[in-house]
């Protein structure tokens, strides 16, 4: 009985709790950061507003973060795109009536017609959002990792040559063994 009357009693006070729905319809506080109601100013004045397209085309997303992995990326996309392009340059010509001076030309103008698109592609795919979030985070997970000493690099490279070595004396001892006895059976014959 007591059990039944003290969950009435947690009823009733949860009940006195809830607010009115008449309370409801009052407006909200007013905001004290600043700003009236909707805006979402501090104390240092209105936040700058987004644009939801994003940054232009030639400001670069996240300038000051992640330099090394940014330089590292762009050097490699540079080589790459050199690279392609000078291939292009070497082969087009032979795809083309054949080695007249005028193929060459062609084949530079294709080759540099290629460049232009590639830079262009490159700093767009580099600049892109979620490519800049990727480089930048990689940039700070790398800054975690626990290098190795100078050191324990020495000493690891040098067990690894020694046990190199040793597999490959055992390999070669294993090799004359075996070479001997296929020879003993005679299932083995040189030419020597």
């Amino acid at each position: 009985m007591a059990a039944v009357t003290q969950s009435n009693r947690d009823k009733a006070m949860a009940d006195e709790e809830l607010p009115d729905e008449s309370d409801s319809a009052q407006p909200p506080p007013p905001n004290r950061s600043g700003g009236g109601p909707g805006k979402s100013g501090g104390p240092r004045g209105p936040k700058p507003v987004v644009s939801a397209t994003g940054p232009n085309f030639f400001t670069i997303y996240k300038k000051g973060q992640g330099y090394w992995t940014r330089m590292g990326t762009a050097i490699g996309a540079a080589f790459l795109g050199v690279m392609v392009a000078f291939e292009l340059y070497n082969q087009l010509p032979t795809f083309l009536s054949g080695a007249q001076k005028h193929d060459q030309h062609v084949a530079l103008v294709v080759a540099l017609l290629f460049l232009v698109a590639y830079v262009i592609a490159a700093f767009w795919f580099t600049n892109k959002r979620t490519t800049v979030d990727f480089l930048v985070a990689t940039d700070s997970e790398m800054k975690k990792v626990n290098w190795t000493t100078r050191a324990e690099l020495i000493g690891s490279t040098k067990i690894v040559i020694l046990f190199m070595f040793l597999v490959a004396i055992y390999l070669f001892v294993c090799d004359l063994l075996f070479g001997g006895f296929f020879k003993m059976i005679h299932v083995l014959r040189t030419i020597f």
